[in-house]
């Protein structure tokens, strides 16, 4: 089993900044892929980024140049440096991990960007 605990989220202004993190627990050495999906209001679940342990990176095209998926993998963590925030990144972020077998899903975190 795995266990993912995300933070970071809140509420942050249009153009500014935010950095969500990923904390995961368990079963940690199985996984090979983590990342963040995303949901809006009335909307399916979207990937926004990915990395897995060989180094492959993805982005949604919407996110390309503003968003920065890490890993820090002496901490089981993955971060997710969101700049340039737009309305239309308001959602609710769902950190991500899959092992062969199961896919785990954090909380999930409130991210409303807004004036």
């Amino acid at each position: 089993q795995v266990q993912l605990v995300e933070s970071g989220g809140g509420l942050v202004q249009p153009g500014g900044s935010l950095k969500l993190s990923c904390a995961a627990s368990g079963s940690v050495r199985s996984l090979y892929r983590m990342g963040w999906y995303r949901q809006a209001p009335g909307k399916q679940r979207e990937l926004v980024a990915s990395t897995t342990n060989t180094g492959v990176i993805n982005y949604a095209d919407s996110v390309k140049g503003r968003f920065t998926i890490s890993r820090d993998d002496a901490k089981n963590t993955v971060y997710l440096q969101m700049n340039s925030l737009k309305p239309e990144d308001t959602a609710v972020y769902y950190c991500n991990a899959r092992n062969v077998n199961l896919i785990y899903w954090g909380q999930g975190t409130q991210v409303t960007v807004s004036v």
